[in-house]
């Protein structure tokens, strides 16, 4: 039997299997037909007999040829003729039946978002907002702590986690997050889940309804804004001003509004800071009409001048906020760790759908993170990103007037790791033609129009510089000059 082993990759019992299937599957050798036995296959092929035990053995496991008396081997009988390889098809004309859940996912554009995180090709001068410095990550640090850790792991280990997360982690957050942020909590509120967005997944899973109302700004995050509209909340925008969302424009108790969602130490994308004074009003406000409140405290670590704000969070008397902070722009997107400081009596619903929808999250990066803050490693960077950023804000605050002058508006606070710009001579409708121009000169551009629930009455661009070093800020700005 002549069988063609010399393309085929990998051990060689599984080249004869997969030779000995291809001809079956191909027609070649029929149903019944018989095959030789193990030890004339061996001296034809010139290998051991035990090598083609080996295949004849996965191939009678699997249905393709069965064992007769004295060990004879033969095709089985309910092998096809002939059958050809399944297509590979890349797009499909059948429609399949989505729940309403599903449908309501595809109504946006948007999504999937396949590779519209990944790096754009051919973009020099990237201003993605989001994305940290991860260059200067501290790598080599991070390699160590995950090392000592798999080296010293028990074997329980190995097995499943708690759906809260690793217990020392939710410990040394609460010392953090105590320190930092003025937050009044114990580990047993906290959850460490896989990102930020799975933690608004997660809240929509437990508290809405279809049907229930929701509180968004107007401009918002538009994760969170198709977390709420897939589950089937009617949404209700809120308009943010120069102090963030308007609390005097929130829907009366009559409305019945079930959760409000909020970013109010960096509004998300104005940039704006919510005082003291509305953010008493939002608590009053949600107290009042049963609502409970989600803080978005995404980057409140980046503020350049004087200490973070306070969160919403510590103001909170009426255990109607429910705090989530991220480690994936601030350290690095695939760490893809994230965290949620809940009122006591959400803590067992929320561990139950954590538990449903994934168990839980995997341990290594947890106690890498552990040690990471433990240590002192995670603030010292912080202070450092914190600095870095600064400086790299100012010089694209100052290449923005350099270059463009009277011809845009900066919006937002100090702090954050993106500015908000307004282009005060171009039309809405032209924003597009500019991304496009700019990015055939390697400028990355992105447009303020996906985060409004109706179009902007200017043209506006978002500008993240984190990533970016300051002379890279220069020259793309330079560039985008040039375009407008």
């Amino acid at each position: 039997m002549f069988l063609n082993l010399q393309d085929a990759e990998g051990p060689l019992h599984r080249r004869i299997y997969d030779a000995l299937k291809s001809a079956i599957r191909a027609g070649r050798l029929g149903p019944d037909a018989r095959l030789p036995s193990t030890r004339t296959l061996a001296a034809d092929l010139k290998v051991s007999r035990n090598t083609v035990a080996l295949a004849y053995e996965q191939l009678v496991a699997e249905g393709y040829v069965v064992a007769r008396h004295r060990s004879m081997m033969s095709v089985a009988s309910a092998v096809p003729a002939r059958q050809l390889p399944k297509p590979i098809r890349t797009k499909s004309k059948f429609q399949p039946r989505l729940s309403t859940y599903g449908r309501r996912l595809m109504e946006d554009p948007a999504m999937p978002p396949s590779s519209s995180y990944a790096a754009r090709p051919g973009l020099r001068y990237d201003f993605r907002y989001g994305q940290p410095a991860v260059d200067e990550f501290p790598r080599e640090i991070w390699r160590q702590l995950l090392s000592a850790r798999v080296r010293r792991s028990l074997p329980s280990s190995f097995g499943y986690g708690p759906p809260s997360g690793y217990g020392p982690l939710r410990e040394a957050l609460t010392g953090y997050l105590g320190r930092a942020r003025g937050l009044s909590c114990n580990a047993e509120q906290v959850v460490i889940v896989n990102g930020s967005q799975q933690a608004f997944d997660l809240i929509a899973r437990i508290l809405l309804d279809p049907g229930d109302n929701v509180v968004i700004e107007e401009p918002h995050y538009h994760g969170s804004y198709l977390t709420f509209h897939s589950a089937g909340a009617r949404l209700i925008g809120v308009p943010v001003d120069a102090e963030g969302l308007d609390t005097t424009k929130l829907p009366p108790t009559t409305v019945r509004a079930r959760l409000c969602f909020v970013t109010p130490c960096h509004q998300f994308p104005t940039g704006v800071i919510m005082p003291l004074g509305r953010r008493l009003a939002l608590l009053d406000w949600a107290s009042r009409v049963g609502a409970w409140v989600v803080e978005d405290d995404y980057v409140s670590e980046f503020r350049y001048e004087g200490h973070p704000i306070e969160a919403l969070q510590a103001l909170d008397r009426a255990d109607r906020v429910i705090y989530v902070g991220t480690f994936s722009k601030i350290l690095f997107p695939a760490l893809r760790l994230a965290y949620v400081v809940l009122p006591s009596a959400l803590v067992k619903p929320f561990l139950a759908a954590k538990w449903v929808a994934d168990r839980y999250t995997t341990m290594l990066g947890q106690e890498a993170l552990t040690d990471f803050i433990t240590s002192g490693q995670f603030e010292r960077y912080l202070r450092r990103a914190c600095t870095r950023n600064a400086a790299r804000r100012q010089t694209l605050i100052e290449a923005l007037q350099q270059h463009l002058g009277e011809r845009v508006e900066i919006a937002g606070e100090n702090a954050g790791v993106h500015l908000l710009v307004w282009l005060n001579a171009t039309r809405p409708r032209d924003v597009e033609a500019i991304i496009m121009r700019a990015a055939r000169v390697g400028v990355g551009l992105y447009s303020i129009n996906p985060y409004y629930s109706r179009p902007p009455r200017r043209a506006g661009l978002l500008f993240g510089y984190a990533s970016l070093t300051e002379a890279d800020i220069r020259a793309g700005i330079r560039r985008l000059a040039d375009v407008i």
